[in-house]
């Protein structure tokens, strides 16, 4: 159901911003790869070696994606004038950031547990089995080939930008709206479409199970420290895991 004001009466904010923000993270992504293949190319026309040099760049393309979208959430939130308690940076009455960080990091860590055990595992069987636009296996070898530019862009940068997008202000804006069913809904869609370079069943996963669990820790605790330490422990077990590999 849809609401047009709040449980006083107020009128809710627009969601032109909110819509913005999360249409442009996948946008900006597929421009960053059409810019760099074009680059590519005009030093080489074999379309192989223009894919190979782009996913060898990946890493770097992702953390310039993190720094732009970074740029314009600023931008944002400087237009509506939002502090940092304004976007769920802090705790709840009867909450401590300690114990958020806590709860967030031991969901992270399940999370990411469940990742490499099980559900990586499945994803490379439903890729060889099911097909997909991307190869089977080749997430984690092509992020990891520059370790100091994948670790700026998914442990430094991912983990802040995405939770103050994704839960701390879009989904914090749509549950008034919408109710949680349908505002976590389209929080995941949208999430796991900024993962579309790692394939179909890759943007499922991260949409349905990652920002699933990020959205409903949102849900729980209403606040965005549980899910900047999820995301956090999620993303700094797959670096180490990635440079294992």
């Amino acid at each position: 159901m849809t609401h047009t004001a709040d449980a006083a009466g107020k009128p809710l904010p627009t969601l032109r911003h909110v819509w913005l923000l999360l249409i442009a993270p996948p946008i900006l992504f597929l421009a960053s790869i059409v810019v760099a293949s074009l680059y590519f190319g005009s030093t080489s026309g074999d379309a192989q070696t223009i894919a190979d040099k782009v996913v060898g760049e990946l890493p770097v393309i992702l953390a310039a994606v993190q720094l732009a979208l970074l740029g314009i959430f600023e931008r944002v939130r400087r237009n509506e004038r939002l502090s940092l308690r304004d976007l769920g940076w802090q705790p709840s009455p009867g909450q401590t950031v300690w114990r958020e960080l806590a709860l967030g990091a031991a969901a992270g860590i399940a999370l990411a547990i469940a990742y490499l055990l099980v559900l990586a595992p499945l994803l490379e069987t439903a890729q060889r089995s099911l097909g997909d636009f991307v190869p089977p296996g080749q997430i984690l070898p092509s992020v990891s080939a520059m370790p100091l530019a994948f670790l700026l862009a998914n442990v430094v940068l991912a983990p802040f930008v995405e939770e103050n997008i994704y839960r701390g202000y879009a989904l914090a804006r749509l549950l008034p709206r919408f109710g949680a069913p349908v505002a976590l809904t389209l929080s995941c869609v949208f999430f796991g479409l900024l993962h579309w370079a790692g394939g179909f069943w890759y943007i499922l996963l991260t949409g349905l199970l990652a920002g699933g669990c990020f959205g409903a820790l949102y849900v729980w605790r209403r606040n965005v420290i549980v899910c900047f330490a999820a995301h956090l422990a999620l993303n700094t077990i797959e670096f180490l895991a990635s440079n294992q590999a």
